[in-house]
Parts: structure tokens; sequence; C-alpha cells
């Protein structure tokens, strides 16, 4: 359970990293953070690429160590407790996983207006 939980934080913190730095050149319907404002023009995809990037690799080192200490104290128990505090845990980082994209979609509006241009 342990190996599970931790496969959304080490995915966002390798993915953050990558997308800070090696994001997809190319807009592309297949890869990378794909949205109606983010898949503008280049300006916004690379934007998106580098705020998203940010934030998920800050959010994976901070729920790195949030999702071994519940599984630290439920050590030993039985399957049903393990295996309900490993699915709050996991549910817990997809809120944060999925919910990511409000602020960056934010930063977006902010940042471009609603064709891709600067503000």
């Amino acid at each position: 359970m342990l190996l599970m939980d931790l496969l959304i934080p080490l995915t966002m913190i390798v993915f953050g990293k990558m997308f800070m730095t090696k994001f997809p050149k190319n807009i592309n319907a297949v890869f990378g953070y794909r949205t109606t404002m983010s898949m503008k023009n280049k300006d916004t995809w690379e934007f998106a690429h580098k705020y998203c990037g940010k934030l998920w690799f800050k959010c994976g080192l901070v729920l790195l160590p949030l999702s071994v200490v519940p599984l630290i104290f439920v050590l030993n128990k039985g399957t049903d407790i393990i295996g309900t505090v490993g699915g709050i845990v996991c549910a817990v980082q997809l809120v944060l996983l999925i919910g990511s994209i409000f602020p960056i979609e934010a930063a977006l509006r902010k940042t471009f207006d609603s064709n891709g241009i600067p503000r």
C-alpha cells in the first residue's frame, strides 16, 4: 500500500521537474498539460507547463512525507485498516492533483487574454 500511495507524489515530482525544463515543444493532444487555454498558442503552452511544473513539483514534495506518515501509524494493523487509510491518502492526493488545474488556469487567465495574447 505504501508503494501505491507514493506513486502520485513521485509522479508529480518527476513530471513537475520535467515540465519546468523539458516540456513538450509542440502543442499536441497526447502529452502535456492540455486544456483549451493552454493550447491556444506556443506562449500559453510554455507558460502552462512551467507553471504546472513548479506547482506539481512543490505539491509532490509536500505530499511525499504526508503520504508516508499516516501509513506508519497503521503499520502491523489489519489489512482493512491499512486499506482504508491508504485509500484516504490516495483520495487526498487525487484531489490535489486534479485541483491543481484551478490555480494553473487562473494564472493563464491572469497572464493571457481569452485569445492567448499576453496582457
